[in-house]
């Protein structure tokens, strides 16, 4: 017999680490527009839910801040439309189709070159020394970012993102980094308005959207976004998408046996683990929806995750398989803010899943028990495999 309804706290990052899943069952059955008490925000936990708020921009605005507890920032996904749309034509160019599939050799030599650190040993920790470093490499080398700066920019992005898990001292070293960063960036700009290249740092600064050219400080935090955007969602789903299939072997196997389910299994993982959790909308008006009374200046949040878990969009949801078909998950979001470099962090991990199976044979854990994780994923991931020889990066 039910004991009540399950622990729903909204803005305690615990909750998406430890029960949430469960908590969304109960919300998509029961209350699909939930209130929650403590936090005095709604939930939003279908996947019809999130996607009707997703394509009303008027109604749930982005203006005011994406995330629940701050206020809005000078970036792109903290805007709506007109001022969103002019914002992303500035850097969309840089991540169409085509000119992702030029980096496809470069992500690769770069996934190879990470392995080859590790190869011989048998063992790694695949977070910090191939699902941190990858994405990072990449999108420091879109900015502009030169490699011996590499290593701050990621303990930068870290101790940011480290502030949505809470804790003591998690803001105090957030805005030290970001105090860092904002130094490092400032200087970086300068240098490319004096001497502008062919990075995105260069396309910010000189980039003009009908008459208009952003400030210095937009500038700044527009880089901020895409380093930390285009860090997290590769991170998490590589470690993330590897945890679930080494605990489902079958599925492991199947993948091994079948290179040409890659894509399809990319798509499960991003499904399955969800990257970002929740993002925040302010409600401009007094609206019904889903059945409940919203008023104007309400903090709505769209749960992406229980989304892509609700079983009036996926046929058992609950079920890891890499075959599923179709698969419309909401893990880059819907719509107008829908991200802007899904086909990058696509190709990222359509690689380095095909490198570990390539290159780590018999991969499992090595460790009992989960792995460490917080709201923003694993935070150390320890495997062994079987050891193999160092190859150049060009190498098959």
């Amino acid at each position: 017999m039910s004991s009540g309804p399950p622990r729903v706290e909204l803005l305690e990052p615990d909750f998406y680490v430890d029960g949430a899943r469960d908590a969304y069952a109960w919300m998509r059955r029961y209350s699909p527009v939930h209130f929650d008490e403590r936090s005095g925000c709604w939930g939003i936990a279908t996947y019809e839910g999130v996607r009707d708020a997703e394509r009303d921009a008027v109604v749930f605005s982005s203006a005011g801040g994406t995330q629940p507890e701050s206020g809005p920032l000078p970036w792109m996904i903290d805007m709506d439309a007109p001022a969103h749309r002019k914002r992303r034509r500035l850097v969309s160019g840089a991540f169409t189709p085509a000119r992702v599939r030029a980096t496809a050799a470069s992500i690769r030599a770069t996934c190879d070159e990470l392995i080859d650190a590790f190869a011989e040993r048998g063992e790694c920790d695949l977070r910090h020394d191939l699902a941190a470093p990858l994405p990072l490499i990449v999108i420091c080398d879109m900015l502009g970012v030169p490699p011996a700066d590499r290593d701050a920019m990621l303990r930068w992005s870290d101790a940011m993102l480290g502030a949505l898990n809470g804790g003591p001292d998690a803001l105090e070293r957030a805005a030290a980094s970001f105090g860092e960063y904002a130094e490092y960036a400032q200087a970086m700009i300068a240098d490319r308005r004096a001497d502008p290249t062919d990075d995105l740092v260069s396309v910010l600064v000189h980039g003009e959207i009908e008459g208009d050219r952003l400030r210095d400080d937009e500038i700044m935090f527009e880089a901020l976004l895409l380093l930390i955007g285009g860090d997290e969602t590769t991170r998490n789903v590589t470690c993330g998408g590897v945890e679930v299939l080494l605990v489902h072997p079958d599925q492991w196997q199947r993948l091994a046996d079948d290179r040409s389910m890659l894509g399809s299994a990319v798509e499960e993982a991003l499904r399955w683990v969800s990257p970002i959790k929740t993002m925040k909308r302010t409600v401009t008006r007094d609206v019904e929806f889903g059945g409940r009374q919203l008023r104007e200046g309400d903090r709505a949040l769209l749960l992406y995750e229980s989304a892509n878990f609700d079983e009036a969009q996926f046929d058992d949801p609950d079920r890891f398989d890499i075959a599923r078909a179709p698969n419309d998950h909401l893990a880059f979001g819907f719509g107008a803010h829908f991200c802007l470099g899904a086909h990058l962090a696509r190709l990222e991990l359509v690689t380095v899943f095909e490198r570990i199976l390539a290159r780590l044979p018999a991969l499992e854990f090595a460790s009992d028990g989960p792995m460490p994780r917080s709201m923003t994923g694993i935070s150390e991931m320890p495997v062994r495999f079987s050891p193999t020889r160092p190859r150049s990066a060009a190498g098959s």
